[in-house]
């Protein structure tokens, strides 16, 4: 429908309606716990806990979600009531979506060779709230996921199907904001000094990237900074090719650059053709500006 998206109470009783539904009956995780996939998880998060290594291993928790996902197909056992709940929020003028946030509980590990299933209710449709991005509802599913039968932790994800803002005066090639808080403003005001700068804990002297509010080596909460000297490799890349944006010109190159103070970051990689880039790949460190208020930390691909 065109115009204003509805906002009467009949339209917003019909979104509570779905509340309880089920949104994915009777899923069957696609892999059982397996240590690869551990493995890679804690390489990626540079997670060295020897409780995820060894004939006693567990799972990071965090994983959870990870045994529960399709990859790039359809679940099949998403519900038609999901489908419908969402095509509503569409066919309502509410056709723009955003993942918001998630929450998970734990209530055991769970170990290699465990098979996973799970089942996700729609548990709640909220009024009409009006945000930067636009006027729309959150919708949070909850995901209980189970090992072997047994309750092994519950995964919400909440979404914003939002009918997004007019904003004519913001140019429509803008590159997107950083999402800056109270958390990781150090880093960002580095940035704008074009300073990489990398949180060291003070009491175990472990570097840390991206910031954290606390070490994830000894659980302090003190830490300084010292600042990157812009030398690092490829360590892992990917060629965006699809979807286009308007504020990215594709194909291009995102890496994973392993810094030389031994920490990780994610970036654009630069000046050399896209289909050049290789693991192993010196780059250095520089920093762009995108328009008045954007510059970023990208790093310059160096060949031989």
């Amino acid at each position: 429908m065109s115009g204003e998206p509805e906002v009467h109470e009949e339209f917003e009783a019909r979104l509570k309606a779905y509340e309880g539904l089920p949104a994915a009956a009777t899923g069957v995780g696609r892999d059982p716990v397996n240590e690869p996939m551990i493995r890679h998880w804690c390489e990626a998060m540079g997670d060295t806990s020897p409780a995820y290594t060894g004939p006693d291993a567990i799972a990071p928790p965090t994983m959870l979600q990870a045994w529960t996902m399709a990859g790039l197909t359809r679940r099949p056992e998403r519900t038609a009531a999901y489908d419908e709940l969402l095509a509503l929020l569409d066919a309502s003028g509410h056709d723009a979506v955003v993942a918001t946030d998630c929450e998970q509980e734990y209530l055991r590990p769970l170990r290699p060779g465990d098979a996973i299933t799970f089942d996700s209710v729609i548990e709640s449709v909220s009024g009409r709230k009006t945000t930067k991005l636009g006027a729309g509802y959150f919708v949070t599913t909850r995901t209980d996921v189970r090992a072997g039968g047994e309750l092994a932790g519950i995964h919400r994800f909440r979404i914003l199907k939002y009918a997004p803002a007019h904003r004519p005066s913001a140019p429509a090639e803008r590159r997107p904001r950083p999402v800056v808080n109270r958390d990781n403003a150090g880093f960002w005001e580095g940035v704008a000094r074009h300073e990489l700068l990398i949180q060291r804990c003070t009491a175990c002297d472990t570097l840390r990237f991206p910031w954290l509010p606390g070490c994830n080596t000894c659980g302090s909460p003190d830490w300084d900074t010292v600042g990157a000297s812009g030398e690092g490799t490829v360590y892992s890349y990917v060629v965006m090719h699809h979807p286009p944006f308007p504020a990215f010109e594709p194909p291009y190159a995102v890496g994973l650059i392993e810094l030389a103070e031994g920490v990780r970051i994610v970036s654009n990689v630069v000046g050399v053709p896209y289909d050049k880039v290789r693991i192993g790949m010196p780059v250095r460190l520089e920093f762009r500006r995108y328009d008045d208020e954007l510059v970023l930390p990208v790093f310059l691909g160096v060949t031989s």
